[in-house]
């Protein structure tokens, strides 16, 4: 891994497309905005988006990323299934996935959780209040003990995701839901992290403390792996000396 961490910020940009309420929010689409919030925090970052040649997730460009950032909603099922395939064998091989909102319900979420990931929500201009639930972790580095939204959608329980590694947040909603709303998972080698906030017609991403822990997530998310593994036929062990 070079010095910088390599990101790649994965967007579908349709809606900033198409729905001009949410253009006036994210006029060059929300990978520009996630990049020109992230950018202060030192990483490389790039962008992809749905509508590229192999939706901007070549061979090429995942092997040369470090922390793949995704945002999805109203196209998952256009992700093509090889696409998913090939971004699922790279986290198995290390690379770090932050999924982002609706993306919960994205093919490659769902693969690598092996469940339906689905939730209950509520599209309303209510406060959401993010609680640190295990502050001494990376990811909350820099972080009050909770921070709010004023305007953002509802996500409620039950959130129908594996038993997370760690549980780093959980939101409460004027309306009286909770839901986790920050959670670290491992497959293979790789580590992902689901961080509830964004949904497209609010400026969620250009809030400060949202950022941090996107940027935060990064950095744990590019962090050393453990000892490398092998796979396949090995040979036997040299003898240890004296016996």
């Amino acid at each position: 891994m070079s010095d910088r961490v390599r990101v790649t910020v994965w967007n579908e940009f349709r809606h900033e497309r198409h729905n001009a309420e949410v253009a006036k929010v994210y006029p060059e689409g929300i990978h520009r905005a996630l990049q020109a919030g992230l950018s202060a925090y030192g990483f490389d970052i790039g962008t992809a988006t749905l509508d590229e040649p192999e939706h901007g997730l070549t061979a090429d460009r995942l092997n040369d990323t470090d922390v793949l950032v995704w945002w999805g909603h109203q196209a998952h099922d256009e992700v093509d299934d090889a696409i998913v395939e090939r971004v699922q064998q790279r986290v198995l091989q290390g690379m770090g996935l932050i999924v982002l909102h609706s993306g919960h319900y994205s093919k490659i979420f769902r693969k690598l959780m092996g469940t339906s990931c689905a939730l209950k929500w509520r599209e309303a201009d209510e406060k959401e209040r993010l609680w640190v639930v295990k502050p001494s972790h990376p990811i909350a580095a820099g972080l009050p003990e909770y921070f709010e939204l004023e305007r953002e959608e509802m996500y409620g329980e039950h959130f129908d995701i594996p038993d997370p590694d760690e549980l780093v947040f959980v939101s409460w909603f004027e309306g009286g839901e909770v839901f986790r709303s920050g959670a670290t998972f491992s497959r293979g080698q790789g580590k992902i992290f689901y961080f509830r906030p964004g949904h497209e017609t609010y400026p969620t991403y250009y809030n400060e403390p949202v950022l941090r822990v996107i940027a935060n997530a990064v950095r744990w998310a590019a962090s050393e792996r453990g000892a490398a593994p092998f796979y396949g036929n090995a040979q036997p062990l040299e003898p240890i000396a004296g016996k």
